[in-house]
């Protein structure tokens, strides 16, 4: 169950990563330069897109991982890493677009949450990883 929610989860990431980073380079390019938030666009776009691609890696670990806290390490992976991405990239794009600046201090959360996905990884590896 859980290497699908990471499949599913990366590939909606990866499509509108890939969505979001054409429409800021073309319809809303302008727009974004004229409020100087272009590089908080193209942030966003690389985070969610970098992090689209680890989705992709976490469910292939999830399928070879016999371990059953293995896999709920790594289903934490997937989760802190689809919430750092909706609050990160996300928040990014509503800021660039002129949004409400309440969502400025969402991002950290989403950066924060984003690290801990990386941080519950490197726990798995030093824990249960084998050379």
């Amino acid at each position: 169950m859980f290497s699908r929610f990471s499949l599913i989860s990366a590939s909606f990431f990866g499509l509108t990563g890939v969505a979001l980073g054409a429409f800021g380079a073309h319809a809303l390019q302008e727009t974004l330069l004229v409020r100087g938030t272009l590089h908080a666009w193209n942030t966003g776009v690389l985070y969610q897109l970098l992090h689209a691609v680890a989705l992709i890696g976490i469910a292939g670990c999830a399928q070879v991982t016999p371990n059953a806290i293995q896999q709920r390490y790594m289903a934490w992976v997937g989760r802190f890493w689809v919430v750092g991405i909706v609050l990160f990239s996300g928040s990014l794009y509503v800021l660039a677009l002129g949004g409400p600046r309440i969502f400025g201090p969402i991002t950290p959360f989403g950066g924060l949450a984003l690290m801990l996905g990386w941080m519950t990884l490197l726990i798995v590896g030093i824990k249960h990883g084998k050379d």
